[in-house]
């Protein structure tokens, strides 16, 4: 093991089963409201019971995979809605779910729980220096932008891989979360990256998977994997966030 390169063999991401947030942005959107209808903090947001029922059928594919190949080590964001994503999908495997803040969601700042069209509407200077910047480097009064998030990214497989030599660790984060992952890990310029986000969304308790190349990188097997919630029949939902978008 002298040559091999520290942290995981596997490395699984997983976004949240859908959230009441999820289901709020859509009906914001539907109904043309420029912000969503939450009572809680952003932090505290549970899953729906679409949530619940694609994280336990996210759990029955992780507890089916042979023995050898099952994860083996979870981490997760501290947010509600993926902590408890977390410990249904592994219920079945006996393992403990840590946590840590690097893996939360992108802070919105004074744009959380707006719709792109609120923030359009009553900050169209804001929204104006968005489309200036872009997606990646654009950041919201008081939050976060992608790169801030790449940061985070980069600080966590610094640390966690030299914990987590030759386990297969599943991590549970947020869409931009598991975004950002891919830009990190596969060394996506920011176009690659947008061209990805823009072709396709990830979907609600879908699985990413890397495996350890003999260069000792990280190399993609699959992308927001959902067969295991077609297979149970659950719903496949891919709203984003509640964030504008």
């Amino acid at each position: 093991m002298g040559d091999r390169e520290p942290g995981p063999s596997v490395l699984w991401l997983v976004r949240h089963g859908e959230s009441m947030g999820n289901v709020a942005d859509a009906q914001a959107q539907r109904s043309g409201a420029g912000r969503l209808d939450l009572d809680v903090r952003d932090p505290d947001v549970p899953l729906s019971d679409t949530g619940r029922a694609q994280a336990e059928a996210l759990g029955h594919r992780l507890a089916a995979l042979p023995e050898g190949e099952r994860p083996t080590v979870a981490l997760s964001s501290p947010f509600t809605r993926a902590l408890t994503t977390a410990q249904l999908a592994t219920a079945e495997l006996g393992i403990r779910v840590r946590t840590d803040e690097r893996l939360r969601e992108r802070d919105f700042g004074m744009f959380d729980r707006m719709t792109g069209a609120g923030i359009r509407e009553q900050y169209p200077d804001e929204a104006a220096r968005r489309e200036q910047l872009g997606k990646f480097y654009y950041r919201p009064p008081g939050g976060e932008s992608w790169a801030d998030v790449a940061l985070r990214i980069r600080s966590l497989l610094a640390t966690e891989g030299m914990r987590h030599d030759c386990e297969r660790l599943v991590v549970v984060a947020h869409q931009a979360v598991i975004m950002v992952f891919r830009y990190v890990l596969e060394e996506l310029t920011e176009q690659e990256l947008l061209a990805v986000d823009q072709e396709e969304q990830v979907a609600n308790a879908s699985l990413t998977r890397y495996e350890r190349d003999a260069d000792g990188g990280f190399r993609l097997v699959s992308f927001n994997e959902v067969d295991h919630l077609l297979a149970e029949s659950e719903d496949v939902t891919e709203e984003p966030d509640a964030a504008p978008q």
